[in-house]
């Protein structure tokens, strides 16, 4: 008791004077959620958990706490196939979620994961520690975009934080991350900071958020998105996300595990490798982003889908590298797939997207940059400038008659549409397309033009660089 109230006086409470033991068998989640629930009942403070293996259920997450993990402190997942179950149970049951789902699973329910908060303000996990996924799952709910119901199942994310405001998340790695890595939603005023991410799904994803810094991370996703933004309909209604700054940033896709040990194995290309992407739940849209200064490595490149609706507008990119690049470079989309409420009858818009100082190589010759709008609302305002792609080659003389499938209702992703019309360049429903000083190359030949433009409309074609094959235009232009 005595040991229990000097720490509680420094404002810090260790995770051992509450029972905890960190010897990787015993389950001790129910000791540190205690000594949160002491640190909130003296107005908040720093729960520190020492070097050592902390078996874990839900943490439940407060107001005014600062999770801290030590160097050499790892939260390791339980696995209920492993664990015998308590009475409380190893992991919160999902909340109730009294609406439509829009949205899948892993955005719908929050409780059931390994760290969670709702509705608390300044917050943070802290530290050089590690937390382990082992015992959650990746499993989904969602099957070729419809929702199939209810949680994904017991212990599914990392850490899921809804509602919450003031939040830091700092200097942590996150190992096997299950469904999200981390989740937010709905969280406003938060800073995200030198955290590294090797998992086996998604790395971040940032749902209906606002006022949020993400710089300094490394995130390793060989299986689906690295760094996700989202607009999706998980707070019932349609909320923007909004003043996103990502800067110094590191995106890859290895094999899972192998950038914590150093091996940086490639994942063979797949469905999705990495990415920073918006979209696809976009029902509020997308306003104010900007990323800069990051890295990416075999890994897919930049993906921004406006396709429920919602408003896509000012997106600045600058200052990016790519070596090895899976499916496409540069991808800017809009479609009508309106995953939302039916009485909901907008169109998808985007405009004022700037990507500049890009250099890729290694370029997966299926698709060249897309820039896609709807023939009854075209993107809008697009400028790219000082880019460089370096591809692999290899297409064929026919694909610039091929019938280029629209957005329409179709899931937004490239690899279903195949090789697009052109090598380097692709524009259909455009207003506004403004490019200037851009370089292409590609190491087989590739016997398409280098730029396809469908109607296209206020166009600026400067300093472009790219050569083709014999009797192929360089710009093709049609109605």
């Amino acid at each position: 008791m005595a040991a229990t109230l000097t720490v509680a006086a420094n404002g810090v409470y260790n995770v051992r004077d509450f029972g905890a033991k960190g010897d990787g068998r015993t389950l001790d989640s129910p000791a540190i959620n205690a000594a949160i629930e002491a640190a909130v009942k003296n107005g908040g403070g720093q729960v520190l958990l020492p070097a050592g293996t902390y078996l874990s259920g839900s943490i439940r997450l407060k107001s005014n706490i600062d999770l801290h993990l030590s160097a050499g402190a790892k939260i390791l997942a339980v696995n209920p196939k492993k664990f015998p179950p308590t009475e409380e149970g190893l992991y919160d049951p999902s909340e109730p979620f009294d609406f439509p789902e829009y949205q899948d699973g892993g955005h719908t329910y929050f409780h059931n994961s390994l760290i969670w908060a709702e509705g608390q303000t300044n917050v943070s996990i802290t530290g050089h520690g590690m937390i382990d996924g082992e015992g959650l799952t990746k499993r989904d709910t969602e099957k070729a975009g419809q929702v199939q119901g209810g949680s994904i199942g017991t212990g599914d994310k990392a850490i899921a934080l809804k509602l919450c405001r003031q939040v830091t998340i700092r200097d942590i790695t996150i190992y096997r991350g299950g469904h999200f890595a981390i989740i937010m939603t709905g969280c406003d005023l938060s800073t995200i900071d030198n955290v590294t991410i090797d998992t086996n799904r998604d790395g971040f994803d940032i749902d209906c958020c606002k006022y949020m810094t993400i710089t300094n991370c490394k995130i390793n996703t060989p299986s689906d998105d690295a760094l996700v933004l989202k607009s999706s309909y998980a707070l019932k209604r349609p909320v923007i996300t909004e003043h996103i700054a990502v800067a110094n940033c590191n995106i890859t896709g290895y094999k899972c595990g192998t950038l914590l040990d150093g091996t940086c194995v490639p994942e063979p290309v797949g469905w999705v490798c990495g990415r920073f992407k918006l979209g696809t739940e976009s029902n509020g849209g997308y306003r104010n982003i900007s990323l800069t200064n990051s890295t990416f490595a075999y890994s897919s490149g930049l993906a921004f889908e406006e396709v429920d609706q919602g408003r896509m507008e000012n997106i600045v990119v600058s200052n990016i590298t790519m070596s090895h690049v899976h499916h496409y470079p540069i991808y800017i989309t809009t479609g009508c797939r309106n995953r939302g409420p039916k009485e909901v009858s907008r169109l998808s818009s985007a405009r004022d997207i700037q990507i500049s100082n890009l250099i890729a190589d290694d370029c997966d010759s299926l698709c060249s940059i897309i820039v896609t709008g709807m023939k009854d609302e075209p993107i809008r305002n697009v400028w790219l400038s000082n880019i460089r792609l370096y591809f692999k080659g290899g297409g064929t003389r026919d694909l610039v008659n091929k019938d280029y499938r629209e957005q329409g209702t179709n899931y937004p992703e490239p690899k279903f549409a195949g090789w697009t019309p052109a090598y380097g360049l692709y524009a259909r429903h455009v207003v506004g397309l403004h490019v200037r000083d851009v370089t292409f190359r590609y190491e087989r030949p590739d016997h398409r033009p280098a730029i396809v433009l469908d109607d296209v409309r206020d166009v600026s074609l400067k300093e472009i660089d790219a050569p083709t094959e014999a009797g192929v235009d360089q710009i093709v232009t049609l109605e």
